[in-house]
């Protein structure tokens, strides 16, 4: 039955990118967000297939790995995919639990449950499959007290917070007439309820639409938007991923944040650059979402944007993609009591995207 938590699923644990490069994606992800380095592990730890980097800022912890042989799974997912996120990693109360609860309803198996230990103990972590090359890892504790995982090393290099909290929600991008099947999916194996549901009269322009289906835990600690292209009259932004990425994958991951004028401008003053509306947006923004705490001023310089809905206001900015392939992309997302998505920016936020496809030629 969906709304159980038949998985015991607590929160997400961690999200792990394949790269090409991860020293490189640490040091961008440190010098760009504010994330610290946390631990290491690769060939001076020992590990002779993998080199990895955890960084850490709040609650949110990523993982950036890249494989040292060529004939590796990830050598592979990095050729088809390019840089993006191999794991979605899951903290369960009872990984073997998660995974034979799992599998009885219907998720493909990707590595049974077994032990992971090194000197500073164990834990239990099994895996399954999800849309395209994407996977969940589950991941309980039993007397582990180390950095992060079992193999990895303390090598903390502290960075410039910017006041990121945690992951408030991780969208996957899935094909034409596939979203429902996900949708279904979720709610069958994983017991997630359909939180929101947004269709192409939504989320459309002139040109181009998208359909998208929220799911949820029962306590809405975990959210996987899953986004359809929409039939249209030009190539939507999920067609242009989906062909940039190679099929289906993790599109975009939003960041919740206290003060999202503090973080994004200091995220804008590292150099990440935004997507960015027409000024027309904030001639009438109080006029439809009332009084705000934030400056307006500053809301129209930051090139943030705002929604308001029954149970309070949320204020919400999108970077472009942080990979040469239109691929990934990050959320930065403040909440003054709404729990929506923005439905009342779906469509500027869909025109400055496309505006940034027609300058890649791909709209």
């Amino acid at each position: 039955m969906a709304g159980d938590n038949p998985l015991k699923i607590k929160k997400i644990h961690h999200l792990e990118f394949w790269v090409g490069n991860a020293r490189q994606a640490a040091y961008f992800y440190r010098k760009g967000f504010g994330f610290s380095q946390l631990a290491y592990k690769g060939l001076e730890t020992g590990e002779r297939h993998l080199t990895s980097y955890v960084l850490s800022q709040g609650r949110v912890r990523f993982v950036f790995t890249t494989p040292l042989k060529a004939d590796h799974l990830a050598s592979e997912h990095i050729r088809k995919h390019g840089d993006g996120v191999r794991d979605v990693a899951l903290h369960v109360e009872d990984a073997d639990h998660a995974f034979q609860e799992a599998v009885r309803r219907g998720a493909q198996a990707a590595e049974e449950p077994h032990d992971e230990t090194d000197r500073h103990g164990t834990i239990r972590r099994a895996v399954v499959h999800t849309y395209g090359d994407t996977v969940h890892s589950f991941i309980s504790y039993k007397d582990y007290r180390g950095p992060f995982l079992p193999g990895f090393e303390s090598a903390e290099i502290p960075g410039d917070d910017a006041g990121i909290l945690q992951v408030d929600h991780v969208v996957g991008n899935v094909e034409l007439g596939q979203m429902e099947e996900w949708a279904d999916f979720y709610s069958r194996v994983f017991g997630f309820q359909r939180y929101i549901s947004f269709d192409d009269k939504d989320i459309s322009t002139e040109y181009s639409a998208l359909m998208s289906i929220v799911m949820s835990d029962d306590r809405q600690v975990v959210k996987f938007p899953i986004n359809e292209p929409a039939p249209g009259r030009k190539r939507s932004q999920i067609d242009e991923y989906l062909e940039a990425y190679g099929g289906p994958g993790v599109q975009h991951i939003a960041l919740l944040c206290g003060d999202v004028v503090k973080t994004v401008g200091k995220l804008q003053d590292n150099g990440l650059p935004f997507l960015k509306v027409p000024d027309s947006y904030y001639e009438a923004l109080r006029e439809r979402v009332g009084r705000i705490d934030e400056s307006l001023d500053a809301i129209r310089s930051l090139g943030i944007l705002v929604d308001r809905d029954q149970e309070g206001y949320l204020l919400q900015i999108f970077s472009k993609p942080v990979e040469d392939r239109p691929t990934v992309f990050f959320e930065i997302i403040q909440r003054k009591g709404s729990r929506g998505f923005g439905k009342g920016n779906f469509r500027a936020l869909f025109e400055a995207i496309e505006f940034e496809q027609e300058r890649r030629g791909n709209l």
